[in-house]
């Protein structure tokens, strides 16, 4: 049942916890969503919080620590003794303990690990904190079900039976021969259909789509992506069949991905919450703040330089913010358009050049189509037609620059294998303002001063 959270129920539930009344918010909160019980947490103090969260049972509750933010979550768990963590942890997938448990101090993380209560669990989570937590191994899910493709169906749906106690969706069935190495899949459909002496190795396809542990976790919800896969396969190097991931966990990534990108191309270069202190928000804004300060200081001097001329042309001046604006839009514009092609694997290997000259059509077009409006609307109102003209000039050749410039940029940092979305925000628009600045008082120089 979908749930909306109002004020009054917040209200409600704060001057319960107050109270200490277990029994209206056991009534109340019980019946909830995991994931509505979280944002209730997350709504509330600190002590509420955890006050609440201790009335959940182990099984709601390992199901509520997984959906509370990572930063609250942090919050949340530093005053709760290890015994108190492992029980959290204890009902969960592996591969949600294992995020849980990698974000805990060093010392707490073999604490957690040498109380909890299951050893098999213990020993997958461990497993999976060897791996690089952004790789396909450090993602998946190690519980799965499997059927040896010596197996009858028959023999496979008794022994398929013991293994779905701790998966909690069943989207295919592995085949895997008597060493484990994957072999495809078999779809319940096709295996529910078939009959009971019908050979496993008869009945499953070979050409399923997998990837390896040590793949980047972006490139395998990409490859999710592209192939509109619920739930894909994750292989060792010697293609041994060691876990799956499915959807939830690549959306998980493409959401982190979209909102790491979205705020580098902010001019914030580290990752951060409206929770973080001070230092930290600090810290991740302030190299960009630092460069468009330089920027600033080397457009006043841009500025300075043809000082005279402005003196001289005062009309000049009042254009600026537009060869700013427009240069600047296009850049970010063509920067952003590459930078999502570039995620998206949709950019088909095209060359630089190839690339480049594209983006030059495009950037003369628009150019062409907004010089000859400002062109005519600075000949009406300035019945100037030589400041006209050298205002449309501008605005082409600064938007072939920016074009170009805008494009040039993410494609070669994506080749060096830096992170193209630097490319977009304070970067481009620093740069093309310096640039744009200087095309224009050049081309003015020509044909106006």
């Amino acid at each position: 049942m979908q749930f909306d959270l109002t004020k009054e129920f917040i209200d409600q539930i704060i001057i319960a916890l107050e109270k200490e009344d277990s029994k209206f918010i056991a009534d109340a909160i019980l019946p909830l969503h995991p994931a509505d019980i979280a944002e209730i947490l997350e709504l509330i103090d600190l002590k509420g919080a955890q006050f609440l969260y201790r009335l959940l049972d182990e099984e709601l509750a390992s199901e509520v620590l997984v959906e509370i933010e990572e930063d609250t979550r942090d919050q949340f768990l530093a005053s709760f003794s290890s015994e108190e963590i492992a029980d959290s942890v204890n009902k969960m997938d592996a591969d949600d303990a294992t995020d849980i448990i990698q974000d805990l101090p060093e010392e707490v993380q073999e604490q957690v690990l040498n109380v909890l209560k299951d050893n098999d669990q213990s020993s997958d989570i461990s497993m999976l904190m060897n791996y690089d937590e952004n790789s396909a191994g450090g993602i998946m899910d190690v519980d799965f079900v499997a059927a040896n493709w010596n197996w009858t169906v028959k023999d496979a749906l008794n022994k398929l039976r013991e293994q779905v106690e701790n998966v909690d969706q069943i989207y295919t069935i592995y085949v895997v021969d008597s060493t484990k190495k994957f072999k495809g899949i078999l779809s319940l459909k096709r295996f529910l259909y078939a009959k009971d002496d019908t050979l496993i190795k008869d009945i499953y396809r070979k050409d399923s789509i997998s990837v390896l542990d040590i793949e980047e976790a972006e490139s395998v919800a990409s490859k999710m992506e592209k192939y509109d896969l619920v739930v894909i396969p994750v292989l060792s190097e010697d293609k041994k069949l060691l876990g799956r991931i499915t959807i939830d966990d690549a959306l998980d990534v493409i959401k982190e991905e979209a909102e790491k990108d979205y705020q580098m191309a902010s001019g914030i270069s580290e990752k951060v919450e409206s929770s973080d202190s001070l230092f930290v928000i600090s810290r991740a804004r302030l190299p960009w703040l630092l460069i468009g300060l330089l920027g600033g200081i080397l457009g006043a001097y841009v500025i300075g330089f043809f000082e005279e001329h402005l003196r001289e042309n005062a009309v000049m001046a009042s254009f600026i913010p537009l060869i700013l604006a427009m240069g600047g839009n296009v850049g970010v514009q063509s920067s952003a358009i590459i930078v999502q092609s570039l995620a998206n694997n949709t950019l088909n290997y095209e060359s630089i050049f190839k690339r480049l000259l594209k983006e030059l059509t495009v950037a003369l077009f628009n150019g062409f189509i907004c010089a000859i409006i400002a062109l005519i609307f600075c000949w009406i109102t300035r019945s100037d037609f030589a400041l006209a003209l050298t205002i449309g000039v501008s605005l082409v050749a600064v938007f072939t620059y920016a074009g170009l410039f805008g494009t040039f940029v993410p494609l070669i940092l994506n080749k060096y294998k830096i992170d193209p979305a630097l490319a977009t925000g304070p970067f481009i628009t620093t740069t093309n303002d310096i640039i744009g600045l200087l095309i224009y008082f050049l081309i003015g120089m020509a044909l106006y001063f």
